[in-house]
């Protein structure tokens, strides 16, 4: 905790404000994980838990209710880049996950990247390109397709396209270029999606049984694989031999770690047919829906929904 923030005790009748929805393209997930988040307090018995929808008046609504701990479910921009939670720090309110410095870096995907290979962690090789400097050129990006074209700063895989010849990567760019001002071009790795996520069960991080998606209907794990029932087969734990799930484990707490989080993370993978393993991303507020997967990688280490929930608060306090 830092100075800024006011010291505070946790118990059922602290104002916790619950802040979701927010401002960004993951709006309608962070509803579903707010108000699921909201939910377990209740039945936890915090009887002073309230909803807040977060919008360009958060301040003045944080302080009219008195909140004394907010429990941030939000996703993507201003709620899981360092926006709320510098706020909340001036506001001096205690708050749950990740502080400033490592939501904003783990918001960017090539910062992150560049954080990761200098810890001596495995990633992916890629190029950004920003706004402005591929109108009427050719694109060279160094790189053999097929890529994947990502906004630096979407999560979700919003604006992420799969660009299997040149002539496409234009339309891509354009596409990935609707939701942020710079974009990571990176080369395509075959192989399996894998997740793991990180959790701060009485002050020490655990890593969770590495989870395995298949998706069903998609040829990658895109937007409609992720939140599509029947959209993506879980594997749990997932199908890896033993010497590779540890070494991915362990990469994944060396991950957190180096990229300064604390409370959760949840850490996406890429391990190809020699069971060569990359990182791909890092997300500091992960989905807690019904088909997300850091409820159910937590449920498969004996760690219930309303006890996760109960774990990610007791961050913002400890």
């Amino acid at each position: 905790m830092t100075s800024t923030m006011q010291k505070h005790s946790l118990n059922k009748s602290t104002r916790i404000g619950v802040l979701y929805g927010g401002l960004s393209s993951e709006r309608e997930v962070s509803l579903i994980s707010g108000k699921n988040c909201y939910e377990a307090l209740c039945r936890l018995g915090y009887e002073n838990a309230e909803l807040i929808d977060v919008d360009q008046n958060i301040a003045r609504t944080l302080a009219e209710r008195k909140v004394e701990v907010a429990y941030i479910a939000l996703h993507g921009k201003y709620g899981e880049d360092g926006c709320i939670q510098g706020l909340l720090e001036l506001m001096g309110i205690p708050y749950t996950g990740c502080r400033v410095a490592a939501s904003a870096l783990t918001m960017n995907k090539a910062l992150t990247k560049s954080v990761l290979k200098d810890a001596g962690l495995p990633v992916i090789d890629s190029v950004v390109i920003k706004a402005g400097t591929v109108n009427g050129k050719p694109v060279e990006i160094g790189l053999s397709y097929p890529v994947m074209v990502k906004p630096i700063n979407e999560g979700s895989s919003i604006g992420m396209s799969k660009v299997d010849k040149p002539e496409d990567l234009k339309d891509a760019l354009k596409t990935a270029f609707k939701y942020a001002d710079e974009v990571m071009v990176e080369q395509y790795v075959y192989g399996k999606s894998l997740t793991v996520g990180v959790v701060e069960v009485a002050g020490e991080a655990k890593v969770t049984p590495i989870l395995e998606l298949r998706p069903t209907k998609s040829e990658w794990y895109d937007l409609e694989a992720k939140y599509t029932e029947g959209g993506t087969e879980f594997i749990l734990p997932a199908e890896l031999n033993e010497e590779t799930t540890r070494a991915i484990q362990d990469t994944t707490l060396k991950a957190h770690v180096a990229a300064g989080c604390r409370g959760m993370s949840r850490i996406d993978f890429v391990v190809d047919a020699d069971n060569k393993f990359y990182i791909l991303e890092i997300n500091t507020i992960p989905g807690m829906t019904p088909l997300s997967d850091l409820p159910a990688q937590a449920k498969a280490m004996g760690i219930g929904y309303d006890q996760l929930v109960e774990c990610i608060l007791n961050t913002a306090v400890n």
